[in-house]
C-alpha cells in the first residue's frame, strides 16, 4: 500500500501534468511522469497522460501504447479510449478508431465526445463500386441476384463464371452482359412471386445478394425477406443507401439530389429483431454497404410479422440515428483487410 506522502506525490505530478496539456506545453509533462511511471507501472492516470502528451506532441505512434496500457489498466474511464481513438485516427487506422470509439461508448453511454466523433465519421476509402467488386472476386459466388440493375455499372461487376440475375422494371443497361447474366424487367415482388427462383439459378441456392432497389423501407425489408430464404446459410446479403449523410437525404420522399430514402431503417430493425444475423455497414462512399451474414434460410420471423414490422419501424424518426449513426448502424471501417475479415468470420 502507497504511503501518504507518496501518493500525494502522485497526484501532485498528475496535477503537474494535467496543467502542462491545458497550457498547450505537453512536453513539459513527459519527464514527470515518465518518473511517475518508473515507480507505479500500474497507475493508468499516468499512463493516460504521458499517452495524451505525446498525441498532442504529433507523437502518435508514441502515444499509442501508452493509452492502450490506461484502457487496458481502466476501461471504465471512457476517457482512455477516446483518446486511443484519437491515435488511431491520427495513424490512419479507421478500424481501430472505431473499435476505441464503440468501448468509449460502452463505458459511459453519455460520453458526448465519442458521440460527437462519431457522428462526424464519413464514408471514406473506396467507392461501393469497387468493394463490390472485391466482395464478388474474394467470395467467387456460384449464384448471384441484384435487385435495382439501372444501367449495369454493379452488375458488371459480377464474374463470368458466376450464375447472376438482375431484377429492375426499367434497366437501361450500358454494358455487355456475360453469358450467365440476365435481367428481368419487372419489380422485384413480381419477380419473386412469378419466378422459381432456384430454378432460374440453375437448381442452386443463392451464394450472393445485392439489394439496391427502390429506396423505401418497406421494399427493402420484403426484398431482403424473399432473398433469405433463397440464400446458403453461409451466404452473403449486401445493401446500398443504408448510411444517410443528413436528413434530407434520408427522407421517403426525394427532395434533394443526394437521396438515400429509408433504407436505413432496414439496418435498425434487423440488429432489434434479428440479433441472430451479423449486420454491419462499410463506410463507403456515398452511402454505405450493409453488409449481413450468418443468415438463416428458415427464419419466418419478417413473413409472419411484415406488417406490424413496417408500421412500427416506418414510424421511426431519423432522430433516432441522427446523432449516433455510427453506433445504431453499425459502421465498419472501409478497409479491405478487416472486409475480409468479416467475410471469412
Amino acid at each position: 500500500m502507497k504511503s501518504n506522502s507518496a501518493t500525494a506525490e502522485a497526484e501532485s505530478v498528475l496535477a503537474q501534468a494535467r496543467s502542462c496539456l491545458e497550457n498547450g506545453r505537453p512536453a513539459d509533462a513527459l519527464a514527470p511522469l515518465d518518473a511517475l511511471l518508473a515507480r507505479e507501472p500500474l497507475n493508468a492516470e499516468a499512463w493516460y497522460l504521458r499517452g495524451t502528451a505525446k498525441l498532442e506532441a504529433q507523437r502518435a505512434s508514441d502515444a499509442l501504447p501508452d493509452l492502450a496500457r490506461a484502457a487496458l489498466l481502466d476501461p471504465a474511464d471512457p476517457r482512455r479510449h477516446f483518446n486511443l481513438s484519437l491515435a488511431h485516427w491520427a495513424l490512419n487506422d479507421v478500424a481501430r478508431c472505431l473499435a476505441a470509439l464503440h468501448a468509449a461508448v460502452a463505458a459511459d453511454p453519455d460520453f458526448r465526445q465519442a458521440h460527437d466523433f462519431l457522428a462526424r465519421m464519413a464514408p471514406h476509402g473506396p467507392h461501393y463500386f469497387d468493394v463490390l467488386a472485391r466482395i464478388h472476386e474474394h467470395l467467387k459466388p456460384a449464384t448471384y441476384v441484384e435487385i435495382g440493375v439501372d444501367r449495369g455499372a454493379s452488375f458488371c461487376r459480377v464474374r463470368p463464371e458466376t450464375i447472376a440475375l438482375g431484377i429492375d422494371p426499367d434497366p437501361h443497361i450500358e454494358v455487355p452482359l456475360g453469358p450467365r447474366q440476365r435481367v428481368f424487367r419487372e419489380t422485384s415482388d413480381q419477380f419473386f412471386a412469378g419466378h422459381d427462383v432456384i430454378a432460374e439459378l440453375g437448381s442452386r441456392r443463392l451464394d450472393l445478394a445485392f439489394i439496391d432497389g427502390m429506396h423505401w423501407f418497406e421494399f427493402a425489408l420484403r426484398d431482403f425477406m424473399n432473398l433469405e430464404r433463397l440464400c446458403t446459410p453461409e451466404a452473403t446479403i449486401l445493401v446500398h443507401d443504408v448510411f444517410p449523410p443528413d436528413r434530407g437525404a434520408a427522407e421517403r420522399e426525394r427532395r434533394a439530389a443526394f437521396w438515400t430514402g429509408d433504407v436505413w431503417r432496414l439496418i435498425v430493425l434487423l440488429k432489434k429483431r434479428r440479433p441472430d444475423l451479423s449486420v454491419h455497414t462499410i463506410a463507403t462512399p456515398p452511402s454505405g454497404l450493409a453488409v449481413i451474414r450468418n443468415l438463416n434460410p428458415e427464419s419466418r420471423l419478417i413473413r409472419d410479422n411484415l406488417d406490424d414490422l413496417v408500421r412500427e419501424y416506418s414510424a421511426l424518426d431519423y432522430s433516432a440515428i441522427e446523432f449516433h449513426r455510427a453506433e445504431v448502424l453499425n459502421l465498419y471501417a472501409n478497409d479491405w483487410d478487416a472486409i475480409r475479415a468479416l467475410l471469412d468470420r
